[in-house]
């Protein structure tokens, strides 16, 4: 018996040895390591807690700043959505080590650094995997993939947004932003009316989308855009919790019903495609929406007939262009027209714009007419520099690398820290915390004194490609909206920017409308 007991115990032993050493150099011994190794370079940051790393205290300052509102002539959103990172690079510079649970996480606040993380066309700088809740809403498309997955993917996907293809689009994203303009046309008849334009703006771009991507499948569309919205809870959720690793894949409720919604999104959009296949095998063509455009390049793409990408590839880059079609597109709109509502002196000078190069209520808008709207486009930048949807993307080196004199090994986690590198005065000037289109007189290149500063659409060859459909969609809503009304912010709005995956009001943004004589 005891002869038994004793081999049980040298089998646990062989067991749970090395398994132990293993997890004491992972979170003790190359934590510690890895910090020694910055700090000889000049590198420091907040001290590696066992296991938790800094997660703790990132918490509680966003605890203690995320119930106090900005006024609303402030745009300095970084003590409410980045304030962790505001105290440390106040405390030990731009660049600085911190940790996410045991992985180092180096910020890169260096615009160089910045540049040559996103320039690289080598596949040494990668996003980290996202895990499964992000995977679900967003698929792995265009904006996970990498190497030779990636170059087949953009293949497919660009040519369903050339200018040219978008420009006919403009009929589309009229039609929907003119549902809204009457229904607010109707309510503000007898007078000023307060409208809560957030929501309407979100449904607004799920709709353009809809269309735009899915033509006369758009309803069901529709029902892609409401599994989303729910999926989009859930990653939030599931990003601002300890993650503890597998729990991804136990049945819990939020999981279970994050695997729900998957099957209801694929179905959706399987349907929607086995319906395109279908009206190409009768000749009847795949469609001139951003679906048919994208199957029709996938089914030629090599010249011989044979697909480029899977199916289950096309349904994940419906899923990619959809969220990231609509979400991103109806935060600008929102803060546009928050900042527009407290600036009446540049709302007044879009008006006129609008009016000279679009023409009255009246006439119909066309895609050359709207690029001509540089003052309309000058806004749309600010507002992008200001309240990006995106505060701070990140890449992961796959081997040990140089990055403008330090040396980061491999598997760290690289933060670009958008929204601080946009209000850095060194690049931006000493008014980089205020509202000045104009500093985009010149060009998004001329803009500042970094030629690639503007990053809301990232930079280098992963930049969003869907950057000139929502920069048209924008432009369509606004002049459709400008010529209209004029508008300001309610007095119950509070301006207390959240970020929910993207940036947004986390308590809505009321306008008061006034319908202007036709």
């Amino acid at each position: 018996m005891g002869g038994g007991m004793g081999l049980v115990g040298v089998a646990l032993a062989v067991v749970l040895v090395p398994w132990l050493w293993a997890a004491l150099v992972r979170l003790v011994w190359r934590p510690h390591a890895v910090a020694r190794a910055f700090a000889r370079q000049g590198v420091h940051g907040p001290p590696y807690r066992f296991f938790v790393g800094n997660s703790a205290e990132a918490e509680s300052m966003r605890a203690a700043t995320g119930g106090e509102a900005l006024d609303r002539g402030s745009h300095d959103i970084i003590p409410r959505v980045l304030p962790h990172y505001r105290a440390w690079a106040s405390r030990y510079g731009k660049v600085f080590l911190s940790w996410a649970g045991s992985r180092p996480t180096l910020c890169v606040g260096s615009y160089d650094m910045a540049k040559r993380v996103l320039s690289d066309k080598a596949g040494l700088y990668v996003k980290p995997d996202p895990g499964p809740t992000i995977m679900a809403l967003l698929g792995m498309g265009l904006v996970f993939t990498e190497g030779e997955d990636w170059v087949r993917h953009r293949r497919v996907v660009n040519p369903a947004f050339a200018m040219d293809k978008l420009k006919m689009m403009t009929v589309a994203m009229s039609a929907c932003a003119g549902e809204v303009i009457r229904a607010w046309e109707a309510r503000a008849a007898g007078g000023e009316v307060t409208v809560e334009v957030g929501q309407q703006f979100t449904e607004l771009t799920a709709d353009v989308i809809s269309h735009t991507a899915f033509g006369s499948s758009y309803r069901q569309g529709k029902e892609v855009f409401l599994a989303q919205r729910e999926l989009q809870h859930i990653a939030f959720a599931a990003i601002n919790s300890v993650r503890i690793p597998g729990m991804e894949y136990a049945p819990t409720k939020a999981n279970v019903r994050r695997w729900q919604l998957e099957r209801t999104v694929r179905g959706t959009l399987m349907a929607i495609i086995d319906e395109r296949l279908a009206a190409a095998r009768e000749a009847r063509g795949y469609g001139t929406d951003l679906l048919g455009l994208m199957l029709e390049a996938n089914a030629g793409g090599d010249g011989g007939g044979k697909r480029v990408m899977s199916m289950d590839e096309i349904v994940d880059e419906c899923k990619t262009f959809f969220f990231a079609g609509h979400d991103t597109t109806a935060h600008l709109l929102t803060w546009a027209m928050f900042l527009l509502g407290t600036h009446p002196e540049w709302q007044h000078q879009l008006r006129e714009e609008v009016l000279r190069e679009c023409g009255g209520a009246e006439m119909p808008l066309h895609g050359d007419a709207l690029n001509k709207l540089k003052l309309v486009t000058m806004v749309l930048y600010e507002t992008l520099r200001l309240y990006g949807a995106v505060n701070m993307i990140a890449r992961v080196p796959t081997a040990d690398a140089d990055l403008c004199g330090v040396k980061v090994p491999r598997g760290t986690i690289l933060t670009i820290p958008i929204a601080m590198l946009h209000r850095d005065e060194e690049v931006w000037g000493t008014d980089a915390g205020e509202f000045d289109p104009l500093r985009f007189r010149d060009g998004v290149g001329k803009a500042a004194a970094h030629p690639s500063a503007l990053l809301s659409f990232s930079f280098g060859p992963r930049s969003c490609i869907g950057q000139d459909f929502a920069m048209l969609e924008a432009k369509a809503t606004l002049a459709l909206i400008l010529r209209r009304f004029a508008f300001e912010v309610a007095p119950e709005y509070v301006h207390a920017p959240a970020d929910f995956l993207t940036l947004q009001p986390s308590q809505g943004l009321p306008i008061v409308l006034k319908l202007l004589d036709p």
